[in-house]
């Protein structure tokens, strides 16, 4: 069915700290909304509040049908234990709670309970609606063009993690929601995948609002965009796609600054002319008083209407201060401006494998032979599944080889993005798991480079694994600063990171003189970046 979602005057927050409030919004049919703002905002709230999934603070949100079916679909990095590729799309479909949903009205209908007709007859509306009837064949055909060849009853906590991107991606393509509501559908998605998803978001009939780190699907898919400008505590809509957003939103800037700046100077002019003005008439009041003899009344009143005309000036002017509409200060946004520090060069020699194979079940990657030299700048992209990950960990060493040989070079000091989000999992606090990492820096400095990445007084005691994705990957970023490194290896590090972070971050590796390996489907990255080689990993195969 056509559907509309309706915001009113939304506000949310975090104990006393505000991330949004008087938030308007209309997702009508067809619609595709671009949510944008820094990590910790409040987009991921927005997205639950408007799904139902956490109490409206503030605000109205209302259903056109109040019947509708709004889908959120987060980023599941973690499997759940014990359920299967079946479960897992039933699920993220919305079909396995309507099918429960079904299973008890028809219970209550076949006890002859009270209501239970229009109870089973709602049920089965939305398990239809949603798709259920037929789900089982259509996972089938989708898994199939994806590529996805393990069996709709594989536990999901078996699949690789290529395997695992692309049943995300079935589940989404299989949604027959009327609202969507996407949560970082781009994270982990391989080339193809993104191509999908932006014809099924170009396909789509209902509405959606979505949040996404990548700049040419927003680019390619959205046509207004939400913003959640945390430092001036404001919500604005644009119309247009992101392009045209990332226009309007820097000339808003800019005008802002100039108005303010205009408006500061204005006053400031105003507000001296006010006090040479009373500085004008305690003057005159003064040489009144010393110069005029006690007889000469028509001197000492001239002077005296001369300071009380200087005190009517001062008075005007300072009613024109009051009367000048005030125009706030724009807030300075924070930045992460970060510098990749560079341990003393390696060898000439980074890493080399020779004939090395590596089986894992029915996949192989090799035979490869590569040779990575001191500067190296390499880009290695492929399919989900098609090996990287496991070639990184083979020129690592940290996966054992079945056949031929791997060496890591001398001096060689390894810094890696996938490996340092690992390190903030844990029950310890952020300072105490970061302080383990760098044991040679004070807690003062600990704490200063932390504040540095955004990660300020109320993260720092807080559990490691309590910390968002966005914040975890902040905290690698901040480890990659206080380590000197050599050896620098980014697989995928633009997720969960937003979209300042992710410019700063490509700036950091422009000035960064080590080597480079790089893993990224981002499109933009990979043009923003300057690399020397390319690898491509095709079927356990690297080419290039």
């Amino acid at each position: 069915m056509s559907a509309t979602l309706i915001a009113r005057d939304l506000a949310a927050g975090h104990g006393d700290r505000v991330l949004f409030s008087g938030l308007d919004l209309v997702v009508a049919p067809g619609d595709v909304i671009g949510l944008v703002g820094v990590n910790g905002a409040g987009k991921t709230t927005l997205l639950r509040t408007l799904a139902g999934l956490v109490p409206v603070e503030g605000g109205t949100v209302t259903l056109s049908p109040p019947t509708a079916n709004v889908g959120y679909l987060p980023q599941e990095r973690e499997r759940r234990e014990g359920e299967t590729v079946r479960d897992f799309l039933a699920r993220r479909t919305g079909v396995g709670p309507a099918q429960t949903a079904l299973d008890t009205a028809t219970e209550r209908l076949t006890e002859g309970a009270p209501g239970a007709d229009d109870e089973y007859a709602t049920a089965l509306e939305r398990w239809l609606d949603l798709g259920g009837a037929d789900l089982d064949e259509r996972a089938a055909q989708v898994t199939a063009e994806l590529h996805l060849t393990v069996g709709l009853d594989h536990p999901m906590t078996a699949l690789s993690g290529g395997q695992a991107a692309r049943a995300g991606m079935a589940s989404l393509l299989l949604s027959r929601y009327d609202v969507f509501l996407l949560d970082e559908p781009t994270n982990d998605l391989d080339l193809d995948g993104l191509r999908r998803l932006e014809e099924f978001m170009a396909g789509l009939r209902a509405g959606a609002l979505l949040v996404s780190h990548d700049r040419e699907f927003l680019t390619r898919t959205v046509g207004k965009v939400l913003e959640l400008d945390l430092a001036q505590q404001k919500v604005t809509l644009f119309g247009g796609g992101y392009a045209s957003y990332l226009e309007e939103r820097d000339r808003a800037r800019r005008q802002a600054r100039e108005d303010y700046e205009e408006y500061s100077d204005k006053k400031e002019d105003l507000l001296e002319r006010a006090r040479m003005q009373r500085a004008w008439m305690e003057k005159g009041v003064r040489n009144a008083r010393r110069k005029a003899p006690d007889n000469d009344k028509i001197a000492k009143s001239h002077r005296g209407e001369t300071s009380e005309k200087q005190a009517a000036k001062a008075r005007q002017t300072e009613k024109l201060i009051e009367r000048m509409e005030v125009v706030e200060e724009p807030r300075k946004e924070w930045e992460l401006r970060m510098e990749i520090a560079a341990a003393p060069r390696s060898g000439s020699v980074v890493a080399t494998l020779r004939d090395a194979v590596v089986r894992r079940g029915d996949f192989q990657l090799g035979p490869v032979t590569l040779q990575i030299d001191w500067a190296d700048r390499i880009a290695i992209t492929g399919a989900n599944g098609s090996g990287k990950s496991t070639l990184l960990a083979a020129l690592l060493g940290r996966l054992p080889l079945d056949e031929g040989a791997a060496h890591l070079g001398s001096g060689v000091v390894v810094g890696e993005i996938d490996q340092a989000r690992g390190l903030f999992l844990g029950g310890q606090s952020l300072m105490t798991a970061f302080g383990a990492a760098v044991p040679e820096m004070s807690d003062a400095d600990v704490r200063t480079l932390l504040a540095k990445f955004g990660l300020r007084a109320a993260h720092v005691p807080r559990p490691a694994a309590s910390l968002s994705p966005g914040e975890r990957t902040r905290a690698a970023l901040a480890l990659l600063q206080a380590r000197g490194v050599n050896l620098l290896v980014l697989d995928e590090p633009t997720n969960h990171l937003d979209l300042p972070a992710i410019e700063q971050l490509e700036a950091a590796l422009g000035s960064y003189e080590g080597t480079l390996l790089l893993v990224t489907h981002d499109r933009r990255m990979l043009e923003a970046v300057s690399t020397t080689r390319h690898l491509e990993v095709a079927d356990g195969k690297v080419t290039g």
